[in-house]
């Protein structure tokens, strides 16, 4: 039997419905971050629930928040959305790149990262109650830091003692592989992972070797045509499909400026992927099922932790 972990509590996995396997909607970057770039911060619930809302309305059920440890992550504030939206919010334990998470993770060994994710997943956050559903673990730009190297291994003990899903955030898209070959060296099955931000880099060889290690792949950049056109995305996304690999593909937008949320003042909000999106790959000849497959089975199969 499997359950999916919300900020409310456990769900029946077959409620998940649409979700968005990558997104913020609170968070406030760690000093001096949040003062030298101040479009980081989320920091006002109205605004964030808002945005939920219309989020829920246009059909999503669930979305992932990957607000880590390390960026200040607001569990309690996610809880209160989620209680006043029906949206189901799943919390991540775990940290974002060196740049961040280093003040934090520098003196801290494998095991005692890994124990608290573990804890944060199985007990709870600190004193909230709230229990984390996802792992994530990062890495900087063509590089794997000391501390990012701890954090995935970290990451790879608390999967296989909790079967969580690892989520990761690869900067640009580089480091995937490395990212997966620790991973399965670690022990961790390719199912229970999920690699980031690969729409940061569409190089169709590197992402038939990253789809062939059997993982999943998120194409959660969407809107953001300041990377990469969605055209470009669209194509990327079809040409997985007719290689086989549509039972690995995820998609979100990773909307984490306030520039980004509509409640904030900013575009293109996380509408877009629903209203704007996923008509475009209907348009391109992507089936309906498939469509159903990715944006519902995937990310249900992902997010089921094994009880």
């Amino acid at each position: 039997m499997g359950i999916i972990r919300t900020v409310t509590g456990d769900i029946n996995p077959d409620d998940l419905g649409l979700c968005m396997p990558h997104e913020h909607l609170l968070g406030v970057p760690p000093a001096p971050y949040d003062k030298s770039d101040p479009d980081l911060v989320l920091d006002d619930w109205d605004a964030s629930c808002l945005e939920a809302k219309d989020i829920k309305h246009v059909g999503v059920r669930s979305l992932v928040e990957m607000t880590p440890i390390d960026y200040n992550r607001d569990p309690v504030g996610l809880k209160r959305i989620s209680e006043a939206t029906g949206l189901q919010i799943i919390c991540v334990t775990g940290y974002l790149k060196d740049k961040f998470s280093a003040p934090l993770v520098e003196k801290m060994s494998i095991d005692d990262i890994a124990q608290l994710m573990i804890t944060e997943i199985q007990t709870g956050i600190g004193d909230t109650g709230i229990r984390a559903g996802v792992i994530k673990a990062s890495s900087s730009l063509d590089k794997i830091t000391e501390n990012e190297s701890k954090v995935l291994l970290a990451a790879a003990i608390a999967q296989q003692e909790t079967d969580a899903l690892i989520s990761t955030h690869t900067e640009k898209g580089t480091m995937a592989l490395e990212q997966i070959d620790i991973f399965l060296h670690a022990g961790v099955e390719p199912n229970r992972i999920l690699i980031g931000h690969l729409d940061h880099k569409l190089d169709e060889d590197y992402h038939k070797q990253i789809a062939d290690q059997g993982v999943y792949m998120g194409y959660d950049q969407i809107s953001k045509e300041k990377y990469r056109p969605d055209a470009d995305r669209i194509d990327f996304i079809a040409t997985m499909i007719a290689r086989g690999h549509e039972s690995q593909l995820m998609l979100s937008m990773d909307l984490a400026r306030r520039s980004d949320f509509e409640h904030y003042g900013g575009k293109p909000g996380h509408t877009y992927l629903v209203k704007k999106f996923l008509p475009r790959l209907q348009s391109a000849g992507i089936s309906q099922d498939i469509i159903d497959q990715i944006t519902h089975d995937n990310p249900r199969k992902a997010l089921t932790i094994d009880t």
